[in-house]
């Protein structure tokens, strides 16, 4: 049996709990903020959807101002393109016939499907599936010290660029990199070395894709990107506060949870455990932030309970029965615990989206 869906109009401390919530107004103030700063500085922006998995809020982004989105995965793509989206970027090293089979079939749906590689094979492994086909446009994705995937040079970008040119079926669509935060010095030093290499041998460049949540508000400072690509933005959380990203009162997204037991005066536990708070650390040794409680530290969680040492609060401890809000570590894996997003607008709920995109991680 399914939990009870909230309606428009129920007030969000009836509702069941654990449940992740959404202010309305937080969530169109971070899309504004970063729209504004985009267009300021003359780039595209592409929202990335992994951080909501829900048509409705890319729809909102695109609405502001984004040229297009982001998904990581064939299967998310999937579900935005059966919404209407026709610019999409895969940012994803896609390998497998079974997998080729299900992207040539999206490029066949869409306009503006985009993908990366990193290596040889799997640029001759695309090559070998699209010839003859419709053109897919390709990206070389650059480690500009990020340390996850990427050609470690412009000089390997610039051989794998050539092997994508030379390949029936695909196109060269630019560069891409999902660097550390705050590399921008590294990013600009990387992607101008390869443009220039790429022009004396005649090679366009159309796309310069830069990314990431934390470097945000510098992405001016990489002059030779065409686009920004970020996610977290749109709800925030705890890493984002950290990081100087954001504050607190742009955290759009907060778990509510119930108090369900008060072993001892110094201990609570709640209802929101892993499968509701994540277990992503992200640097932080517990497991959320309170609101109203600031004094209060999650120490601990299992699948179903979370348990909060509230030795530190002076005055008013929360008791059996009161739901409290959380600001998660990580937003982004949050959405993908939930079948519903709830939204309000002080204090009730004004829609429930269906998280569209939730376990598609192929």
């Amino acid at each position: 049996m399914t939990p009870p869906r909230p309606h428009a109009g129920d007030a969000v401390l009836n509702l069941s709990t654990p449940l992740p919530v959404i202010d309305e107004d937080r969530l169109a103030g971070n899309i504004k903020r970063v729209q504004d700063y985009m267009s300021a500085h003359n780039l595209a922006f592409r929202p990335h959807i992994k951080t909501h998995k829900i048509p409705a809020l890319a729809a909102q982004q695109v609405a502001a101002g984004a040229t297009g989105i982001n998904c990581q995965k064939i299967t998310e793509a999937e579900v935005f393109a059966d919404a209407g989206f026709q610019d999409i970027l895969i940012t994803f090293n896609i390998l497998g016939a079974e997998k080729h089979t299900r992207l040539a079939a999206l490029n066949e749906r869409i306009s503006g499907l985009k993908v990366v590689a990193d290596s040889l094979e799997t640029v001759r492994g695309l090559a070998d599936h699209f010839a003859g086909h419709k053109p897919l446009t390709v990206l070389v994705e650059c480690d500009t010290g990020g340390g996850r995937c990427g050609v470690q040079t412009p000089e390997d970008a610039v051989v794998l660029s050539h092997a994508i040119v030379s390949s029936d079926g695909l196109q060269f669509g630019g560069l891409m990199t999902y660097p550390r935060p705050h590399g921008e010095a590294a990013v600009e030093q990387f992607f101008t070395a390869t443009i220039a290499a790429l022009a004396k041998d005649g090679i366009a460049c159309p796309i310069r894709s830069n990314g990431g949540t934390p470097s945000l508000f510098s992405a001016h400072l990489v002059p030779s990107a065409t686009e920004h690509r970020a996610g977290t933005y749109i709800y925030n959380d705890r890493s984002m506060v950290r990081a100087g990203h954001c504050s607190l009162d742009d955290c759009a997204m907060h778990i509510l949870a119930t108090v369900v037991s008060r072993p001892t005066p110094d201990r609570a536990i709640l209802d929101a455990g892993s499968k509701a708070l994540t277990s992503d650390l992200l640097g932080f040794s517990d497991y959320g932030l309170i609101v109203g409680y600031p004094e209060a530290v999650i120490t601990g969680i299992s699948e179903e309970h979370a348990t909060v040492d509230l030795s530190k609060i002076v005055g008013v401890r929360p008791e059996i029965g009161e739901k409290i809000r959380i600001v998660p570590n990580h937003t982004c894996v949050v959405s993908n615990l939930f079948d519903i997003m709830t939204f309000h607008r002080n204090g009730v709920v004004t829609r429930v989206e269906d998280v569209a995109a939730r376990g598609l991680v192929w």
